[in-house]
């Protein structure tokens, strides 16, 4: 009988031990950030599109608005197909240096993927139609482009890196649709950037997966008026997961922007 005893002592103790542990890991994993760090040093092209007031860049693809209102600034640049990655590009940082020109000015900027570069078929990739797949490339504003090389280069070979986004404050979102139909803009992302996935929470409904409309924004198909919203998302590149509680309050009105207390690393 002593023997039988001490045999599931063993095992109880066994369990207790392996349950620990397991919850540790657990409480490790969701306690620890996913910090995003700056990737090497990549070659491309970079070119310019508009003036030194920038006008030609607010709105873009990725639907952040006007660039001031939204924080990003002249800082920002259209990416080629490639770099744009359907979308899931906007909000990424880049370091970009002029190289190899005798346009070159010493040093790098940083700027934010703001707008598509889209394909033009109609030119040659080596002779116009820079943005054309699969090249690397970036149409940067003229106030940004102008920090690393004379305008009068036109185009210039550059190299580039992604690095984290620093940000102030917590993430932005902009809500847009009807009473049926919830279109988000994200804005002022940091660590990646970027947003692989999102889902929404009425205060008075489960969480619900939000698709992919285009750029940086994210829609759903549900009734979600009066009701508080909170926020789940997933950065594309770190695929660090936070949540966003209690963001837009249950008076919230589309046309309307509201900042959570959360960012990502």
């Amino acid at each position: 009988m002593a023997s039988f005893n001490s045999k599931w002592s063993l095992i109880f103790f066994l369990i207790v031990c392996s349950m620990t542990f397991f919850h540790q890991a657990m409480a490790d994993y969701y306690s620890t950030p996913l910090t995003f760090k700056a990737m090497p040093w990549k070659q491309a092209y970079a070119t310019f599109y508009g003036d030194e007031s920038a006008s030609e860049t607010m709105g873009g693809a990725c639907g952040y608005g006007n660039l001031f209102n939204s924080g990003y600034g002249t800082a920002t640049a259209a990416l080629s197909t490639v770099l744009f990655s359907n979308g899931y590009s906007c909000g990424q940082c880049f370091q970009i240096m002029c190289v190899k020109s005798k346009f070159c000015y010493k040093g790098y900027t940083t700027i934010t993927a703001t707008n598509l570069c889209p394909p033009n078929w109609s030119q040659d990739s080596n002779h116009g139609g820079w943005c054309n797949p699969p090249r690397q490339h970036f149409d940067m504003s003229k106030p940004a482009f102008m920090k690393i090389a004379q305008w009068k280069a036109g185009i210039v070979p550059v190299a580039y890196r992604r690095v984290p986004c620093v940000k102030k404050g917590g993430i932005k979102f902009a809500l847009q649709g009807n009473g049926y139909w919830l279109l988000v803009y994200v804005m002022n992302v940091a660590g990646g950037g970027d947003v692989a996935s999102m889902w929404v929470k009425g205060s008075n409904t489960g969480w619900m997966s939000m698709s992919h409309n285009w750029g940086a924004s994210y829609q759903a198909f549900a009734t979600l008026s009066g009701q508080t919203l909170s926020f789940k998302l997933t950065s594309y590149t770190s695929h660090e997961t936070i949540i966003a509680y209690n963001v837009a309050p249950s008076n919230w009105r589309v046309g309307m922007t509201y900042q959570a207390n959360v960012n990502f690393h």
